[in-house]
């Protein structure tokens, strides 16, 4: 593996790759998804060339990232890496939403862990604010 210098992300001891690999892309907003062997093969290229800190979301495709990222996981490499998802914008009947209730992000959460076939997220944050929940209420 080559060598990506590492930092500190937060005051919690968790500690990434300097560079990450946002995987929005891969699955949504900038044209057609793309071929999923591919990106999986982007997906090892990186953690291979030192990037270890990759970041999707619930919304992107929806789901669909988070279930490509589940299969680029295995076979050892979700051990080499930091792996963060997000939570907050939810999409009903062609509307966004935005949540940040309880309830909502457990079962955001739950979901998501799923998809991806982990058994942890290590940084799993808000995407958007939820201006009518507390903060301290969706933490």
């Amino acid at each position: 593996m080559a060598t990506v210098k590492r930092i500190k992300l937060g005051s919690q001891g968790l500690e990434v790759s300097a560079q990450g690999l946002g995987c929005m892309g891969m699955s949504a907003f900038y044209g057609s998804p793309k071929p999923e062997p591919e990106m999986i093969n982007l997906i090892h290229h990186a953690v291979n060339s030192g990037v270890t800190f990759l970041d999707t979301s619930d919304i992107y495709g929806p789901f669909t990232n988070e279930i490509l990222l589940g299969k680029a996981l295995k076979g050892g490499v979700r051990e080499k890496v930091e792996l963060a998802s997000k939570f907050g914008i939810r999409s009903a009947d062609g509307k966004r939403e935005i949540r940040g209730d309880p309830e909502y992000v457990r079962a955001a959460c739950e979901a998501s862990l799923k998809r991806l076939d982990v058994d942890s997220i290590d940084l799993y944050y808000q995407h958007r604010i939820d201006t009518r929940v507390p903060i301290e209420v969706t933490v």
